[in-house]
């Protein structure tokens, strides 16, 4: 999702785009080879094995083996090809439960994160430690930059390893068709922030070309919305006219996670696209697509 967004800005940069069916980087040997055949200046690390809340809880070893391996074999071989800086995404999810927020990263270290995606969390946090490491030890540019969730075009809509938005479309969508209800976890009313993909991928060239800092950086839009709300906006969008049944005996995830973007905006002045006008974007590339977008078809 976030790849493909780059396809839509204005740059003087050449783009290779790569993918889990060019190369498989839980492979060392893999990884090798995708920076031989095309010898990047520089990296935008988006590659991870990603999901929602019930993946997550699902599939805790799987999640921290192949993040920890995918990130491990991409910083190693970029300092052994001598690539001249790699920007790594992390997540919200690196911060403590129990953190003071809004969300700094000075607190990323600060104590376990939320036991729902504990193992994804720790892997990401290992991303930024081996970030640093190899920039103190090798001299490596190696940056990391933190979203909060992301949604838009070509997003994974697989409906148990996806995450809040894609899955919610696909469900009302569905449901529309079939002329039924929608069964959405938790209680709704959960606080989210939410960036569309395109936004993102504006944020991150901004930080290949200018931030070389060893701090990670909140990059998100600070917006906060209930799920509630955007189950609500989503049923306007693609039709859904059926009830929407919350299951409270099912986790709803932390109540909030507000991120602090204000070092980023600082420095860039970035406006994000409005959520509405993302959200819109985003429902109707699906039903055009539909069924043939990924985690569907």
């Amino acid at each position: 999702m976030v790849g493909t967004a780059f396809k839509s800005i204005k740059s003087d940069h050449e783009f290779v785009y790569v993918g889990s069916s060019d190369y498989d980087l839980r492979a060392i040997a893999a990884c090798e080879q995708m920076f031989l055949d095309h010898a990047p200046s520089a990296v935008i690390h988006l590659a991870a094995k990603v999901g929602g809340v019930k993946a997550n809880t699902d599939y805790l070893g799987d999640f921290f083996l192949e993040n920890i391996l995918i990130n491990t074999n991409v910083l190693e071989t970029a300092k052994k090809f001598r690539v001249e800086k790699v920007v790594s995404l992390l997540s919200t999810c690196v911060y403590p439960n129990n953190v003071n927020y809004p969300l700094t990263v000075d607190q990323i270290h600060n104590g376990p994160p939320h036991p729902s995606n504990y193992a994804y969390a720790h892997a990401k946090r290992m991303l930024d430690v081996q970030s640093r490491a190899y920039r103190d030890q090798h001299g490596c540019n190696f940056i990391t930059a933190i979203p909060n969730n992301l949604f838009g075009e070509n997003d994974n809509f697989h409906l148990e390893n996806s995450h809040v938005i894609p899955a919610i479309i696909r469900k009302m969508y569905e449901a529309m068709l079939a002329q039924s209800d929608v069964v959405l976890w938790g209680d709704g009313t959960p606080l989210r922030e939410f960036t569309y993909a395109k936004d993102l991928a504006r944020a991150i060239l901004l930080l290949v070309e200018e931030y070389n800092d060893r701090v990670p950086v909140n990059i998100g839009n600070t917006v906060e919305i209930s799920i509630k709300e955007v189950a609500e906006k989503i049923a306007t969008r693609v039709g859904f006219t059926g009830e929407i049944i919350w299951k409270t005996d099912l986790p709803s995830g932390q109540q909030r996670k507000p991120s602090d973007n204000s070092k980023f905006l600082e420095q860039f002045a970035m406006k994000y696209t409005q959520f509405d006008e993302a959200l819109t974007n985003a429902c109707e590339w699906f039903i055009i697509n539909y069924p043939n977008v990924r985690g569907v078809s």
